[in-house]
């Protein structure tokens, strides 16, 4: 896209959270290019106020409905011409409108999910760094893309590495010529321990990572190893690639993203520093490259690159998602389900370190799976896996 063209009009979902400021800055880097056109935010109203000030969209939304007069009287008293709105359904409606061509949907959890397939089905460009739309909804999402031409660029870093290393070798995305993605996995803060030095484990200490500063949930499921299970899903339906085709190695450096190896056997690795700017600028220029304000990584500095395989005799989490990515189905949706009420009973002090893929083991033996073909369903499946694991977790 040329600077002489009109820029492209990015609604940031999640505006208030660490990826909506990180996107938000690349986009400030290029007023040329970009303009911020809608912001939403989950409850933060002040928040969502001073960024609008900043960045003068013509919609600002709340989720929360009961907020919608706060961030109205907000907007006016700022003296800001920014519409207000407020709940779910605004975010779908504006997702699908001609207020934007571009969605930077980074609103955490399934409550991202109905806004991010409207989106898909209005053809949009989706910058995703949503996990529930493809672990809940993965079928659902990418055939509703296809079927409106929407463009998805995964703005994680493991999946944007493998989107830029699969663009190296034409268009598509169909996994042709592809033997192998391999995605990588820092280990999170119990690498190397056995599966009984884990009993004993706290929340203090599963949420103490090694690497990277996160949110409490984020930092369980990369301790379990869970989260890299959840991204093997992702991979799944983002490349079309089968599971057996999908490996991890636990890369403690975190300076390679994830490879792919294609039939002829070269293997291409994406590196770079762990800062989502970079990826963030990948969706947004797409096929170009822009400046993302992120340096370059000085391997000299970095010293050494380890790799080693995951133990999933320790960290079984992983081993549970690639059987609910065999399953397909609504078997994703019931492992994220149980997974989120397992992790929030352990930071609780109601269940154990080890209980937590023992729970997501229970549910998805317990429950029957079903095809994934509405979005009804899924959240059926969902809101049975949570009961399933909380009687569960009420009964231990």
């Amino acid at each position: 896209m040329s600077s002489a063209s009109a820029p492209r009009q990015v609604a940031v979902f999640g505006a208030t959270g660490s990826i909506g400021a990180s996107a938000l800055d690349v986009i400030a880097r290029h007023p040329d290019r970009y303009q911020v056109t809608v912001l939403a935010a989950g409850r933060q109203v002040d928040a969502l106020v001073a960024l609008c000030a900043t960045h003068r969209p013509a919609h600002a939304v709340i989720a929360d409905a009961s907020l919608y007069a706060a961030l109205r009287d907000g907007l006016r008293g700022a003296g800001l011409a920014t519409q207000a709105h407020a709940g779910a359904a605004a975010l779908d409606q504006l997702a699908a409108s001609d207020a934007c061509d571009t969605l930077v949907a980074a609103i955490v959890g399934a409550a991202g999910l109905s806004s991010t397939l409207a989106a898909a089905a209005a053809g949009k460009r989706i910058l995703l760094a949503n996990k529930e739309s493809l672990v809940l909804a993965g079928e659902l999402l990418m055939r509703q893309a296809a079927a409106a031409g929407a463009e998805i660029i995964p703005i994680d870093s493991e999946h944007s590495a493998i989107f830029q290393c699969l663009r190296s070798r034409d268009a598509s995305l169909d996994g042709a010529g592809v033997r192998r993605i391999i995605l990588t996995a820092s280990g999170g803060p119990f690498r190397g321990r056995s599966r009984a030095q884990l009993a004993q484990v706290t929340p203090a200490q599963a949420v103490a990572h090694p690497k990277w500063s996160m949110g409490p949930k984020i930092s369980v499921d990369s301790a379990t190893l869970m989260n890299k299970g959840l991204e093997v899903i992702e991979a799944h339906h983002l490349f079309n690639v089968p599971g057996e085709r999908i490996d991890v190695l636990v890369h403690p450096q975190s300076l390679v993203h994830s490879l792919v190896e294609f039939v002829d056997g070269s293997t291409l690795a994406q590196m770079g520093l762990p800062d989502m700017r970079t990826t963030l600028a990948v969706g947004l220029g797409w096929p170009q490259r822009i400046e993302s304000g992120v340096g370059g990584l000085d391997l000299l500095t970095q010293g050494r690159l380890d790799f080693e395989a995951p133990d999933t005799d320790a960290f079984p989490c992983l081993k549970l998602a690639w059987q609910a990515m065999a399953a397909g189905g609504t078997a994703p949706a019931i492992l994220n389900a149980a997974n989120e009420v397992a992790v929030s009973a352990f930071l609780q002090g109601r269940a154990a370190f080890l209980a937590i893929p023992a729970l997501v083991a229970n549910a998805l033996s317990t429950l029957s799976t079903e095809s994934a073909d509405t979005l009804e369903g899924l959240l059926t499946a969902d809101q049975r896996a949570r009961q399933i694991t909380q009687a569960a977790i009420d009964h231990a």
